[in-house]
């Protein structure tokens, strides 16, 4: 009987618990090591690394490289990641330090309370439920679109990296939630679609799925595991 009583109860919690769920507002930075006016922005978005109502994640570009100091982060597609959103937006320049909201607004991040007052103000996900488990994310239905699955790989951990060259040379920056990977699952056009999950060789990395208009268009659902 108690562990009848047990099993209800555990139940009831899950079930509470998935009901109480809601995507974070996604928080995305673009920065750089070689990049001298990033290192604040670098702290406000670290600081909100550890809110269970927000995901972000720091993306390091490449085009400071070339400028005295190699970011250690750094790929060419969180670069394209940057410039997608630059020309969904018309614009034809891209600038560190910036945060993306939700994949819509922008602003430089260095702000403290600008940067919470634009989390308070972003208007919530709408939808479709993501689903993740049994090495698996599942897509549930809703409003047609022309969306893409992203599969994005990042460290909770703060990472101290001392810069040797550069605007920041001599400094150490400090890293939390930094972008390892950003993978392509597929498409996802409103109808429900199931995606296999790839292994990781870091169990420390942590994995969020993200559901977004092709082309750097707004993001329509997000879950972190």
């Amino acid at each position: 009987m108690i562990r009848r009583l047990a099993l209800a109860l555990t139940a009831l919690g899950a079930v509470s618990a998935h009901a109480a769920d809601k995507p974070p507002v996604v928080v995305e930075l673009y920065q750089s090591q070689g990049c001298s006016s990033c290192p604040p922005a670098d702290l406000n978005v670290n600081a909100l690394a550890d809110r269970p109502d927000v995901l972000a994640l720091s993306f390091a570009v490449t085009y400071w490289d070339q400028l005295g100091w190699k970011d250690t982060f750094a790929k060419p597609a969180y670069t394209q990641r940057q410039w997608d959103y630059a020309h969904a937006g018309s614009r034809n320049v891209v600038a560190t330090p910036q945060v993306v909201i939700n994949g819509r607004g922008d602003l430089v991040g260095n702000n403290r309370a600008q940067l919470e007052a634009a989390i308070v103000k972003a208007a919530p996900l709408p939808g479709p439920a993501i689903m993740v488990g049994n090495g698996k994310a599942q897509i549930g239905a809703g409003a047609a679109a022309n969306a893409d699955v992203w599969l994005v790989r990042y460290d909770p951990r703060t990472l101290q990296v001392p810069i040797a060259r550069g605007e920041n040379g001599g400094k150490t920056i400090a890293h939390r939630n930094i972008v390892r990977d950003l993978t392509r699952l597929g498409a996802w056009t409103g109808q429900p679609a199931t995606f296999a999950i790839p292994e990781w060789k870091d169990s420390a990395v942590r994995t969020a799925i993200l559901v977004q208009v092709r082309g750097g268009g707004p993001i329509l659902s997000a879950a972190k595991m």
